[in-house]
């Protein structure tokens, strides 16, 4: 699959072979899903929690006799039909953690690349480099090569132009700066383009490839 090269400036500058083991690919729709469903799992805290009858504060005395009263016998006023008494059957911290061997969960990105490829949502650059840390240079810039679409640029390492992009990019609503090796489903499937520069082509080749 062939694809165009712009600059920042949003000129085409040549063209290249789309990698065909990561970019044309078998889509497995079911795998995306799974892989998509166990990363929002992972993200969950899992803090929530709720007091039972043994850990709310009183009850230590019984309401009343247990006969004579004509009333329903109690035995502390923390039990659970009482205001303020314990609950049942709520939340309690738990693990959601799932697990998903790697080779699936990278079959489930090539899956996603295929299926972005396909859609013309992949932008290749030939480089993101900025003079200066500027959100509104890196706002146009994203405008020339995206238009009015969301974007998720992916860098392939942490080198002297990765901060001034980073703080570039951090205040776009409708943008996401990321490194190659944190390339995740729920951002390829979350934006409308996947904005990449050369350098960082070659690492997908080398994580997924």
């Amino acid at each position: 699959m062939k694809a165009d090269v712009f600059n920042m400036k949003g000129e085409k500058v040549k063209s290249v072979e789309l990698p065909a083991a990561i970019f044309e690919a078998k889509v497995n729709v079911d795998l995306m899903h799974q892989a998509y469903i166990r990363q929002m799992a992972n993200a969950r805290l899992g803090t929530h929690d709720t007091k039972t009858r043994g850990e709310v504060s009183g009850g230590g005395q019984k309401p009343w006799k247990q006969k004579g009263t004509g009333r329903a016998r109690q035995g502390s006023r923390r039990a659970v039909q009482w205001v303020g008494g314990g609950r049942v059957h709520t939340p309690h911290p738990r693990g959601y953690a799932q697990q998903m061997p790697k080779k699936m969960r990278q079959a489930a990105l090539r899956s996603a690349l295929t299926v972005k490829a396909a859609d013309a949502g992949v932008i290749l650059v030939d480089e993101i480099k900025l003079d200066e840390a500027r959100t509104r240079h890196m706002s146009e810039a994203l405008n020339r090569l995206v238009g009015e679409s969301s974007a998720l640029v992916v860098m392939s390492e942490k080198n002297q132009d990765y901060d001034a992009v980073m703080r570039s990019t951090v205040n776009l609503p409708d943008a996401k700066l990321l490194l190659a090796g944190y390339l995740n489903i729920r951002d390829l499937l979350g934006y409308d383009k996947l904005v990449l520069p050369l350098q960082a082509l070659d690492a997908l080749m080398a994580q997924l490839g």
